[in-house]
């Protein structure tokens, strides 16, 4: 695989999951981080923290900057791109990987969780964006990753939860009107697991420790997104990338390494794929 050494990535939500598993792969090649979450403090049931994240990509060989930031808040996303473009020089790389997520139908969704899930996963994402693409259009080769799923209309993804899904299909119309909008200017694609993936938000929400043993681990998705974010922007937009499918167009033969129990097989699968 082709390198980010060098390039600067803003990563929302990367203290911990699949946003930090994203920046410590690009870490590694040498690129520079804005970590943009809310946890600066410990949180009492989740792991990390900017500065702990950010204490991380150094050691694995990335520079950080630990940026408090609130996708639904235009002020501190400003502030944040702004600071990070001043201390690396540019933009070439947002992942919009933030998002929340209640699995309630339509009786059972308080209104107030409703408009979280909106205000984070379809406006934070459009918003990060907005504030990005200005300094993305400088870039040699700039990426938009938003981790979101392909657009799949059987009602089956719909029924149990309106509200998140429409929430998290918003993330994917934003690939599906910017790769066209900007397309030859900056790529735009999504990235969505094949499996569960083993989050907090699956140890917490979705099935505990059960489901984490039948998930795989946040590095197929890192991996995944540092393929994708390698490839030339003109030829690679407008895409609802799978994890593995990505991996296996790479040449990568061994998944197993990814399991978090290691031979599984009855993997529990995400949503939003038939």
């Amino acid at each position: 695989m082709a390198s980010l050494a060098g390039k600067t990535l803003f990563i929302t939500g990367a203290s911990r999951g699949i946003g930090k598993a994203i920046a410590l792969r690009a870490a590694a090649d040498g690129a520079n981080i804005i970590l943009a979450a809310k946890t600066a403090e410990p949180h009492p049931k989740l792991p990390g923290t900017i500065y702990t994240a950010a204490e991380e990509i150094e050691a694995a060989g990335g520079q950080a900057l630990p940026c408090v930031v609130d996708v639904r808040d235009e002020a501190t996303v400003e502030a944040a791109m702004k600071q990070g473009v001043e201390r690396f020089g540019g933009l070439d790389i947002l992942v919009n990987n933030a998002s929340a997520i209640m699995l309630t139908p339509t009786l059972h969704t308080p209104m107030k969780r409703f408009d979280l899930m909106h205000q984070v996963n379809t406006r934070g994402t459009f918003l990060c964006s907005q504030k990005a693409l200005p300094h993305l259009l400088k870039a040699a080769n700039p990426h938009i990753l938003n981790i979101s799923p392909p657009l799949n209309l059987n009602p089956g993804w719909f029924a149990g939860h309106v509200a998140y899904t429409m929430a998290k299909y918003g993330m994917s119309m934003c690939v599906l009107g910017m790769a066209r909008e900007f397309k030859g200017k900056v790529g735009v694609n999504a990235l969505w697991p094949r499996t569960a993936i083993d989050t907090s938000a699956v140890r917490n929400l979705l099935g505990g420790d059960g489901m984490a043993k039948k998930s795989r681990t946040p590095e197929i998705m890192a991996d995944a997104a540092h393929a994708v974010l390698c490839r030339p922007h003109g030829d690679c937009t407008g895409n609802f990338f799978i994890d593995d499918e990505v991996l296996t167009a790479e040449g990568v033969t061994d998944l197993d390494q990814y399991s978090v129990m290691p031979g599984t097989t009855d993997f529990a699968p995400d949503f939003f794929l038939d």
